[in-house]
């Protein structure tokens, strides 16, 4: 006798033999019209994780803003389901919109805050997102001096006279940039010299399990020497345990990120400025 499903299947997959895995399956195949639904509603908030003074993790350099997208119960949609495929879309362009606008609203709250925001470099010249950028450069409060944009290393070497003529624009205006990344992907050199980029993010990936891990130290302390030979603050993500962080207190890095400091959240406590170079 045939066993009959209780629940239907998506279509071409017979491995969901239980209702649970059945839900978070359909579930990730509804995430395009989730994305859309909640960018329509502007149902999203920032989750803040901060960044830490290597010299003393105590004190906060800056928290970044990570966008959070909500579903109509308010739980998070899962960004590696959406943002890889939208990146380049109209969907990304309405993120990074939404990301800034919430980031600029926050900067207003919080006079103290300083904060950083991922953006592509295909944003940058799209008509909504530099409309809203303009719009709170131009309001009292000094928000751009308090603001960082990081881009990605791909975006950025992909459209790198569009991201130089945009920071030649901004800078004079305060806003400091963030080469997120470095070193995970085709970085040109010879353009590295030629961009305005206030600090770097050294790639995570070289990160985990770094106090014992030989190869991966070689190529941090190179990073960091690049990052600071051409003036860069040096920052490192994806810091996880005591051990990763004191090993890197000695190269020395500037800032450090990650689990070990502090998990992205949506309150934050501590709102203390500290002055980077």
């Amino acid at each position: 006798m045939s066993q009959t499903r209780l629940h239907p299947t998506p279509a071409g997959d017979d491995d969901f033999a239980d209702p649970l895995q059945y839900a978070f399956a359909s579930r990730d195949a509804d995430t395009p019209q989730l994305v859309s639904r909640a960018l329509d509603r502007g149902q999203a908030k920032l989750a803040f994780q901060p960044i830490v003074m290597a010299a003393d993790p105590a004190r906060t350099a800056f928290h970044e803003g990570l966008i959070r997208l909500l579903d109509d119960a308010g739980r998070v949609i899962p960004a590696a389901n959406f943002m890889p495929q939208v990146t380049n879309t109209e969907i990304g362009r309405r993120i990074d919109v939404l990301t800034l606008d919430l980031a600029l609203r926050m900067l207003r709250q919080n006079p103290a805050m300083r904060l950083s925001v991922n953006v592509s470099a295909r944003s940058l010249g799209d008509w909504r997102w530099r409309q809203t950028l303009e719009a709170g450069l131009a309001e009292r409060g000094a928000l751009g001096e308090r603001l960082i944009f990081e881009i990605s290393e791909a975006s950025a070497m992909m459209l790198h006279e569009v991201v130089m003529h945009f920071m030649q624009d901004m800078q004079p205006r305060g806003v400091a940039f963030a080469l997120d990344g470095f070193g995970g992907g085709m970085t040109a050199f010879r353009h590295l010299k030629d961009f305005f980029f206030d600090m770097v993010k050294v790639d995570k990936t070289f990160v985990k399990g770094i106090a014992g891990d030989p190869d991966n130290q070689v190529l941090v302390e190179a990073l960091v020497t690049v990052a600071h030979q051409f003036e860069m603050f040096a920052i490192v993500e994806g810091v996880e345990n005591a051990q990763d962080a004191r090993w890197l207190q000695g190269i020395p890095v500037d800032c450090m990120q990650g689990y070990h400091f502090g998990a992205p959240r949506f309150e934050i406590d501590d709102l203390v400025r500290v002055a980077l170079p």
